[in-house]
């Protein structure tokens, strides 16, 4: 995933799509957006920074996971096996980008009853257990199995990059070089959150021409 932080402009519609999608319960982001203040007055600036899951070639939460639970897939998504974890938080605690979280209990955005969306996709496998951003990964499932490609076919891209308003967020295959994320990690200047913690992120963030 590649993230423009020229273009973005903290709307947090990709934040909305991702609990929409999700259903996550109150409280829990899988994608939040930083909004950052830097500068001297009068010499100030608000940048806005989006952050979920880093989907990590070196993923820490994998090392400690007591079960296995954590395991990095083969197409490079850092996944979770509700039915394996057992919620110990272990991973939470090495996450350097506070992208997990754990409930113990159902919870609604309207009392103890459901609202449509959330009836739909309530998941009682993901109570007590840790959870986080999945980049959407039935989608991508869906894309090995009908050949469709994630970044160009909606319908198998992650929910939050479908919904940005300012064409900020990209996704694709890294090993593609005609993919949208490839064209743009060669033309412009880059970096990745954390990067000197050898944990290898997945998502890149744009901000200056090559």
């Amino acid at each position: 995933m590649t993230i423009d932080l020229r273009r973005c402009v903290g709307c947090q519609t990709c934040t909305a799509a991702c609990k929409n999608a999700n259903a996550t319960p109150p409280g829990v982001q899988w994608r939040r957006v930083l909004d950052l203040e830097t500068g001297k007055f009068p010499d100030v600036r608000r940048s806005f920074l989006p952050m979920a899951c880093m989907h990590c070639e070196n993923p820490p939460c994998e090392e400690v996971c007591p079960t296995q639970a954590t395991q990095k897939r083969g197409d490079g998504l850092v996944a979770i096996d509700y039915d394996v974890c057992i919620g110990c938080a272990n991973c939470i605690m090495a996450c350097p980008y506070e992208a997990r979280s754990i409930v113990h209990e159902a919870r609604f955005a309207y009392g103890d009853q459901p609202i449509a969306s959330e009836a739909v996709r309530f998941d009682p496998a993901r109570i007590s257990v840790a959870t986080k951003c999945t980049f959407c990964k039935d989608r991508i499932d869906e894309a090995a199995r009908s050949g469709r490609i994630p970044g160009r076919d909606p319908e198998v891209t992650p929910a939050c990059v479908n919904s940005c308003i300012s064409g900020a967020m990209a996704f694709g295959d890294l090993d593609d070089p005609d993919s949208a994320v490839s064209r743009l990690l060669a033309e412009t200047q880059h970096f990745r959150m954390h990067e000197e913690l050898g944990t290898g992120p997945s998502v890149y963030y744009l901000w200056d021409q090559a």
